[in-house]
């Protein structure tokens, strides 16, 4: 993005500078010289860090990674509200709030792969069950490969200690789909 005093300059848009006025076209047709001449800089837009993982893109608001029971402002439990047509009004049930982490909402999508990649197999399973034919022997070792694979992202993210290494691990998944 191009920089004048701290200040981005939008292209297409004309500006002001030392009380001259710039047309909207003046960055696209100015050669180098003439904006270095008046100050104007290129600086690349800054890389913004994954949402998935991140709030708003920044590396130094990272996503919590464990699940937090949520609490009031005098630190009592934060519960569940149902509507009491008895009494017409919400009446706290038994059920704490929760905010859930990167792990807890990432182990879920981790079984709901591996879940999809066995449905496509499940057949074979039934076909062993009604009929007695035995699924092929490539079927039986990707659908334990799917199982195996499942296994260890969970694990592994259920050991993470920052988000650094939570991206790691869902970084490294290996559902084996190019074989």
């Amino acid at each position: 993005m191009f920089m004048l005093n701290g200040k981005s300059l939008a292209v297409g848009r004309a500006f002001t500078h030392n009380d001259i006025q710039y047309p909207a076209n003046w960055l696209q047709l100015a050669s180098e010289e003439d904006k270095a001449a008046i100050g104007v800089t290129w600086e690349a837009d800054p890389v913004r860090a994954d949402d998935r993982f991140y709030w708003d893109g920044d590396v130094n608001n990272p996503k919590m990674l464990e699940d937090r029971l949520e609490v009031k402002e005098d630190g009592s439990p934060l519960w569940v509200q149902t509507y009491d047509p008895a009494t017409e009004s919400m009446v706290d049930t038994d059920v704490q709030v929760v905010t859930r982490g990167l792990k807890h909402n990432w182990t879920l999508q981790i079984k709901d792969t591996a879940g999809k990649l066995l449905a496509q197999s499940d057949w074979y399973v039934t076909r062993k069950m009604e009929r007695n034919i035995d699924m092929p022997v490539k079927v039986a070792e990707k659908r334990s490969a799917i199982r195996a694979e499942c296994d260890r992202l969970e694990a592994a993210i259920a050991g993470c200690t920052d988000v650094e290494a939570f991206i790691t691990v869902v970084s490294s998944q290996d559902w084996g789909k190019d074989e």
